[in-house]
């Protein structure tokens, strides 16, 4: 028998359980209560069990889980035994501004080079992350066995940018620009519209005089 298929809400929330972790091991805790486990990551603990279920077994009843078995356990399924290549494609201010972000290598990633149709022009201020032409993007996808990509280039661009990546091998794409991008079902997009998320948000701020709507449990992370 193989390992059971995880469902992609429970890797989420096992990237969650992780953080907490690392968080965890940094102040020099050697094991954790589910239940304060699970509060730290905003789930309930028979959630946290569950979702731990999938890993095998682990924890003593009475004493916890041991912070470091767990976290192994966990880098191995996510796949953070050694951190993982992503492009950048489109390095405008926002692709600028994902470029300087440091947290990705702290998560297990690590952005190794972005790609823009004018190299030459990009703002590299602060961006330690070789910026090359779009026209090189395949070759080096290929050669440096990058499958994951992050998206950030204008949605007039989207589909036919994802279509070269696709080609190129990427498995992988989150995408910050606002369409529906079409690929085969062996490929997974993750589509992040910023505007669109706000609009979510203010429908759930209290208006004058007005109760604040009810936050609907899938809106409820996790």
């Amino acid at each position: 028998m193989g390992k059971p298929l995880i469902p992609g809400k429970t890797i989420y929330r096992l990237s969650i359980y992780h953080r907490c972790l690392r968080r965890l091991t940094e102040n020099a805790m050697e094991t954790v209560s589910s239940s304060a486990l699970a509060k730290a990551a905003g789930v309930n603990p028979s959630q946290l069990r569950r979702d731990l279920g999938y890993l095998g077994t682990f924890g003593t009843r009475g004493l916890g889980y041991p912070i470091g078995e767990l976290s192994d356990a966990i880098r191995e399924v996510l796949g953070r035994e050694h951190l993982q290549p992503v492009i950048l494609v489109g390095v405008g201010n926002l692709g600028a501004a994902l470029l300087r972000y440091q947290g990705f290598q702290k998560e297990g990633f690590e952005v190794i080079a972005a790609f823009d149709a004018v190299p030459d022009a990009v703002v590299t201020r602060g961006i330690e992350v070789p910026v090359h032409d779009v026209d090189l993007m395949r070759d080096f996808i290929t050669q440096n066995e990058v499958k994951l990509a992050v998206l950030s280039v204008p949605v007039e661009h989207a589909q036919e940018v994802t279509n070269e990546l696709v080609e190129a091998g990427i498995q992988g794409i989150l995408s910050f620009s606002p369409t529906v991008l079409m690929v085969p079902e062996t490929v997974t997009v993750i589509s992040v519209d910023l505007a669109l998320e706000l609009e979510q948000v203010s429908f759930f701020v209290k208006r004058d005089g007005e109760p604040a709507p009810e936050v609907p449990e899938d809106k409820i992370v996790p």
